[in-house]
């Protein structure tokens, strides 16, 4: 029997204010489907429903054969589970194989705690694929992966059979992996035949026929309701002239004479009226044909982010012989200096330090210093929770304009006034990340440092994000496997190579 997973009539929402989507339907068939959306749209949440976790407010999701089995990667990996060790363990041809084609060596558990984001990703979804499950949910797979890591991922999951749905906002990846989309858009889920570019292009042209369609309505009903405008003008013109000549009769007029000119007068009110009638049903009709043009709720634009420079020319300075972490030795001889307006990239493969570097350079400048944002690779629950009460205490004018650019980089502020900030938890890591490069620019900070910023964002945030640093005149600090974006944003390179910082 082939696998399949149905998604019948699923609405899903967190509050009476905050739906996430309604009235969703779909079929999956064995391959992979790409799952796209903006941050918040309800991926994640999407991808809950569909592994179980989350039971739908409405509606039902049907796997068959009902023993089907489904197994979920998160987005983040930080603990060492079970399903890891065992897949370190088994001596199997099946597991050897895969540990062989990403690459991943069973002593690497053994220093679990130091390995990279993207290390770890690898050991998860290889525990996903030796399981062989019938369906496989994965969030942001190539998320902190090198270009040599996300290609041995990708290789293996086109090895898989069964029925596969990915979030990603890796380009890439949605041309080469997905035979469908999915895509999370104004609390609907529709499925596109084809990879991203032919379902990007069959929904907006959706869109485009849409709106035509109801610009041609709604000359329709301007064109009736300006004929109707006219009728009843004439219909008034009727009954003054059959009123007039009911009071104006002329002394020499014959009461046969008279009464023929109150009898067409009447005729002629009687046909303007059956005119307006006739055209009032018309105008109904024609704005019953109008149809439905839901708002646009995508937002995003031009960031505009104040700055005051630093008081001193250089903000990060590292001078150590060697650098540990963990008790081990991770460089020898580091002497890094940035100065206040420098654009720095920092490059090296998984696991050569780049994070550890970007630690040493914030330890330079004291601990908390509140004039550097620091954006870590992931922003754990708590610390999401913190960046919602930081926004709700700040004066009116800063938490304005804090708001602002959080709507510049493409999320609903509403996303943030609406939530308590023990309810903030719940924002996506697209949307925590926005925030908090939102309150950094918003509170003038003097210096950017960004682990792998464009993880979690959506295709249009990255480009507003891109913008918005190449406007930004402080020092930025950059991790990031984006070339393009690394290219638009800095101007000098660090590289981070076998322990050696060049």
């Amino acid at each position: 029997m082939m696998t399949a997973l149905s998604v019948r009539g699923v609405a899903v929402a967190y509050s009476a204010a905050l739906p996430v989507f309604r009235d969703v339907s779909f079929r999956l068939t064995p391959g992979f489907h790409g799952l796209v959306g903006e941050n918040g749209a309800g991926k994640t949440t999407l991808l809950r429903v569909l592994s179980g976790e989350l039971a739908p407010t409405e509606g039902s999701v049907i796997v068959e054969p009902k023993d089907a089995s489904i197994v979920s990667c998160e987005q983040t990996v930080h603990s060492l589970s079970d399903d890891v060790r065992e897949f370190a363990l088994e001596h199997d041809g099946r597991a050897s194989e895969l540990r062989g084609r990403l690459a991943l060596d069973p002593d690497e558990l053994e220093r679990w705690e130091t390995l990279s984001p993207g290390e770890r990703k690898r050991w998860q979804v290889g525990a996903a694929l030796v399981r062989e499950p019938d369906v496989l949910l994965l969030d942001e797979p190539t998320n902190h992966l090198d270009a040599k890591a996300r290609t041995l991922l990708v290789s293996a999951l086109r090895r898989y059979r069964g029925i596969g749905v990915v979030v990603s906002h890796d380009r890439a990846l949605l041309e080469e992996l997905p035979q469908a989309i999915l895509r999370v858009h104004g609390e609907r889920v529709v499925l596109y035949p084809g990879a991203y570019s032919q379902a990007f292009e069959a929904w907006t042209g959706e869109r485009a026929a849409l709106e035509e369609e109801h610009a041609r309505a709604k000359r329709r009903v301007e064109v009736v309701a300006s004929r109707l405008d006219s009728a009843r003008r004439n219909q008034a013109s009727a009954s003054r002239a059959k009123n007039a000549g009911t009071r104006l009769k002329d002394k020499n007029d014959h009461d046969a004479k008279s009464m023929g000119a109150k009898v067409v007068a009447g005729w002629a009110e009687a046909r303007a009226g059956q005119q307006v009638r006739v055209l009032r049903n018309e105008l109904a009709r024609a704005s019953a044909d109008v149809p439905t043009l839901a708002r646009d709720r995508t937002l995003g634009g031009k960031v505009f982010a104040t700055f005051e420079r630093a008081p001193m020319p250089v903000l990060f300075h590292v001078d150590h012989d060697r650098i540990e972490r963990d008790g081990h030795t991770i460089f020898r001889d580091v002497r890094v200096s940035i100065g206040r307006e420098e654009r720095v990239r920092v490059t090296g493969p998984n696991g050569a330090g780049k994070t550890t570097l970007l630690g040493a350079l914030l330890a330079s400048r004291g601990s908390n210093d509140s004039r550097i944002l620091h954006l870590p690779q992931e922003l754990e629950p708590e610390a999401v929770a913190q960046l919602a009460r930081s926004v709700a205490e700040l004066g009116q004018d800063v938490r304005g304009r804090v708001l602002s650019i959080f709507a510049a980089l493409g999320s609903d502020p509403e996303r943030i006034v609406l939530r308590r900030s023990e309810d903030a938890a719940s924002l996506s890591p697209g949307e925590a990340r926005k925030l908090a490069l939102a309150l950094g620019l918003g509170k003038h900070v003097w210096a950017l440092v960004l682990d792998e910023p464009t993880n979690h964002l959506d295709l249009p945030s990255i480009e507003r994000l891109e913008q918005a640093l190449e406007g930004y005149p402080g020092a930025i600090v950059l991790v990031t496997h984006d070339d393009a974006f690394a290219s638009a944003c800095t101007t000098r390179e660090v590289r981070v190579r076998e322990g050696t910082v060049m």
